[in-house]
């Protein structure tokens, strides 16, 4: 996978443009990669209710947990649904609306200076084989477009809101994570290792 910096899109993707978007404040740049988990219906896959989400499109009636979600006004930069696929809502060179109330090591506002990923699942079931391949390129290419990422400093939403948020949940592998991270690594930089700083 590629990043453009210039742009901040990544390809291969899927692009959709989400309005829950603004821009970074002077002087920000991503330092940081929040993972998330997400599923609508709560335990539920495929479908386009996580578009419908970001895009402030949801349908209360469809469901009865979209009623008490409908107007909230969310996105992240990227979702890696369960067969490994890709979307990205917001560039990276913007601000996502995925943190919320959050803090990292004594930062707080984590939106201003993270990129959101969100993995199609549940705190308790396990993510598939193509989310891990998928998620570590994603990683390496962040990595080569900034240079504030090349250590990879990875958080769950768990991290830097905890007490308030539960994800990635305990089903995530950071361990599987940290190895697919080295692997994608070496083949995006012809055999050289990146530095890892992964969150367990």
């Amino acid at each position: 996978m590629q990043v453009d910096p210039d742009t901040g899109l990544i390809s291969p993707a899927r692009h959709v443009q989400s309005p829950n978007r603004d821009p970074r404040p002077a002087g920000f740049a991503p330092e940081l990669v929040v993972l998330h988990g997400i599923s609508l219906p709560p335990g539920e896959f495929g479908g386009d209710w996580v578009d419908a989400l970001f895009l402030n499109r949801l349908d209360p009636e469809a469901h009865p947990y979209f009623a008490e979600i409908a107007g909230v006004r969310v996105s992240a930069h990227l979702l890696i649904d369960r067969l490994g696929s890709v979307t990205q809502y917001v560039s990276f060179n913007e601000r996502a609306w995925h943190a919320g109330v959050s803090d990292y090591f004594g930062r707080s506002a984590c939106n201003d200076f993270s990129i959101g990923i969100e993995l199609e699942g549940t705190d308790d079931m396990p993510y598939t084989d193509e989310q891990y391949e998928t998620l570590a390129a994603v990683l390496s290419a962040l990595a080569e477009a900034y240079p504030a990422l090349a250590a990879v400093p990875v958080a769950g939403h768990k991290d830097i809101a905890p007490g308030r948020k539960t994800d990635p949940g305990t089903s995530f592998d950071w361990l599987r994570l940290d190895r697919g991270v080295a692997v994608a690594s070496k083949r995006q930089r012809g055999g050289r290792t990146l530095e890892k700083a992964v969150s367990a």
